[in-house]
């Protein structure tokens, strides 16, 4: 089989159908991509992290509007998934609803991403590069 060259098509088809496979998962247990996000950044930082830095990295990450997390982070608070006393946190509610969606996704993703090593390694240097870049790009065409 003949694959093409990597390029913006394929990393959107690619990321489309990912998305397609996340958002049953999320729509299942009622939880939005945005406080899916939450969720995830802030469990990949330990289970706390400071609501600022928190809305900064997602915004910045994502490109997304710093008021969509912060949406975001009020409606998990208002259904008791994570708390704001202090550092944000992850309630109790808040781990079980991340490890149920987290288990599911990790049973799918294990099936999808069976590759050798040095093949992941190989795909994740590239897409971390082509992001690097897109990323300096967006930062000087800010200016104009």
């Amino acid at each position: 089989m003949s694959y093409p060259l990597l390029n913006t098509q394929v990393i959107g088809q690619a990321e489309s159908a990912l998305g397609a496979i996340l958002d049953p998962l999320l729509a299942r247990t009622g939880t939005t991509f945005n406080q899916w996000l939450v969720l995830t950044v802030t469990t990949g930082s330990g289970g706390e992290i400071d609501p600022a830095a928190l809305v900064a990295r997602i915004a910045t990450a994502r490109k997304i509007d710093g008021a969509d997390v912060e949406a975001a982070i009020g409606e998990l608070t208002a259904i008791g998934l994570v708390s704001v006393d202090g550092p944000l946190t992850l309630t109790a509610a808040g781990q079980a609803r991340f490890g149920a969606i987290r288990g599911a996704l990790e049973q799918i993703t294990a099936r999808l991403f069976d590759f050798p090593a040095e093949q992941l390694a190989t795909a994740g240097r590239v897409l971390s590069i082509v992001t690097a870049r897109a990323n300096a790009e967006l930062a000087g065409s800010s200016g104009e």
